[in-house]
């Protein structure tokens, strides 16, 4: 069984463990005393612990030591435009469950949803929940971020510059696969930019391409993929690659 706890409370000795956490252990998975447990801060450290009480409000744990988690290089991150309804969630999900290490939503011009900028603090803590939950399923022990960026110049320009980084677009109306566009040399650091429902305008594509933003055009094969399925499907294929 494995819990998050905040970066500040993963320390060795005792820990009393409240709210949905709490809940998880006692009434999801039933635990009980004596059980081992799996503590991680969602930030690269995690460590052994036991159950030493549950009550109706509380499990009280005994802590060993925290450890560091080895990173699994390249980090991997996601543009991802505002997808409508419980597709965004999807994608969320999935890109945890693939591998990916950050996530940012931006607003693409052809996004079927627009978020208000009085409800994106509550909307990015949604989404930063949903992480954690993912991760949680599927067994990952660091969660990624989620942040927001205002346009999708403002996202590039937040990128890397590193010579060991590498950018792609997705482009259904690209033959050129993942793999060939890799090179030789390993990558530390790798973005990934997909489209909504209605695909990147003009305007983006070429904001791409331009020689500031250098974005390899790359396809997913013949078949156009759903907004919520090209970046998973990209991301799975990334570490595939690279075997991490």
């Amino acid at each position: 069984m494995r819990i998050f706890v905040p970066p500040a409370q993963l320390a060795a000795g005792e820990l009393t463990v409240t709210g949905d956490e709490h809940h998880y252990l006692a009434r999801v998975r039933r635990a009980r005393t004596g059980d081992p447990i799996e503590l991680v801060d969602g930030a690269g450290r995690r460590a052994h612990a036991t159950i030493t009480r549950i009550t109706d409000d509380a499990t009280v744990l005994s802590v060993g030591a925290p450890e560091a988690i080895p990173a699994l290089p390249p980090l991997v991150r996601v543009l991802l435009p505002l997808i409508k309804g419980d597709r965004m969630d999807t994608a969320l999900e999935k890109l945890v469950e693939v591998g990916a290490d950050a996530i940012v939503v931006w607003p693409a011009a052809r996004s079927v949803v627009r978020l208000e900028p009085g409800r994106r603090d509550a909307r990015l803590a949604k989404y930063q929940a949903a992480l954690v939950a993912a991760a949680r399923q599927c067994g990952r022990a660091q969660v990624p971020t989620v942040t927001w960026a205002d346009s999708l110049s403002a996202a590039v320009a937040a990128l890397p510059a590193a010579p060991d980084a590498a950018r792609f677009v997705l482009d259904p109306a690209s033959d050129a696969p993942l793999a060939s566009s890799l090179g030789e040399a390993p990558l530390s650091d790798v973005t990934f930019i997909s489209g909504p429902e209605g695909g990147l305008a003009p305007a983006e594509l070429e904001l791409l391409s331009s020689a500031d933003s250098a974005f390899t055009p790359i396809g997913l094969g013949a078949r156009i993929l759903r907004a919520e399925t090209a970046p998973v499907v990209a991301v799975a294929l990334i570490r595939a690659l690279t075997r991490s």
